[in-house]
């Protein structure tokens, strides 16, 4: 009676998540294999054709070129500065409070805000950066300073959240290994190797596959400051989606590059996640 009573309960919740997820899923897959264009009425099934016609688009592998780039930069300077910060919080000092709170202002602003924030910021005749530089720098309109001005924004925004996360790892670990080291006279680099690395690996592995994930779907921020230009050069898998699906209204086609996404955030995860059961062993 207890099973029945609790799959009574428990069914509303299942079929709300299948409504909201599994059939959403599905259905984005069931697309793919089509040719389906709004625009002239056209719905034809194709099988894998689609699939094979990225094979062949170097629109989309500039895409993942760019999205490629956008995380492994983002996500390596957002976990070495928020260690650094992580480290920096939690010593012992003055209006610590204070510096937590103000470390956590960029977080909190949200994302399409932020992106217009910054893309006043960048203005070539306007904006800040170029007045303090000294420099007349079109950072949005070149196609190399663009990507790199949108790392920049997103590791302004980001670094706050990882800091936090590795704080609060930092706060588990036992002060007596600390004092213990001390004690045999380790210097603050072999305590840092040797205690605070190792025990912090975990939670820097949990940070990681949730930085990586996002990074590698990040639509709004770049959507916003740049369009996916100059030229494309800011166009990551995500943007590239939307652009096919709401734009051209090539839902066919359009869902098969979202599916590619959705298995390389897959696969992404279960490499983050196998290194982080060999690093809770």
């Amino acid at each position: 009676m207890r099973k029945e009573a609790s799959a009574r309960f428990v069914a509303p919740s299942l079929l709300l998540m299948c409504l909201v997820t599994v059939y959403p899923v599905f259905y984005v897959l069931w697309l793919s294999l089509h040719r389906k264009h709004l625009t002239f009425g056209i719905e034809k099934f194709l099988g894998v054709e689609n699939y094979i016609a990225l094979a062949g688009d170097a629109r989309f592998w500039n895409a993942l070129k760019n999205t490629a780039y956008f995380t492994a930069t983002s996500v390596s300077l957002e976990l070495a500065l928020g260690l650094g910060i992580a480290l920096l919080m939690n010593r012992a000092f003055k209006l610590k409070g204070l510096m937590r709170a103000v470390v956590l202002i960029p977080w909190a602003v949200p994302t399409v805000v932020s992106a217009r924030m910054w893309e006043w910021l960048y203005n070539t005749d306007f904006g800040i950066l170029n007045y303090l530089l000294g420099t007349k720098v079109n950072w949005l309109g070149s196609t190399f300073w663009a990507m790199n001005a949108a790392v920049f924004m997103d590791v302004w925004k980001t670094t706050p959240f990882v800091a936090i996360i590795l704080m609060a790892g930092l706060q588990t670990i036992p002060g007596e290994l600390y004092q213990a080291a001390r004690v045999d006279g380790a210097g603050p680099w072999a305590v840092f190797k040797n205690i605070t690395l190792p025990l912090l690996k975990p939670v820097i592995l949990v940070v990681l596959i949730f930085r990586t994930l996002d990074a590698f779907r990040v639509f709004d921020a770049i959507y916003v400051l740049t369009g996916g230009g100059p030229a494309q050069s800011t166009e990551t898998l995500s943007i590239y989606a939307y652009k096919v699906l709401f734009q051209t209204l090539q839902f066919g086609y359009g869902s098969a590059i979202s599916v590619m996404v959705f298995l390389l955030v897959g696969a992404i995860s279960v490499f983050y996640i196998r290194l982080l059961s060999r690093g809770m062993r």
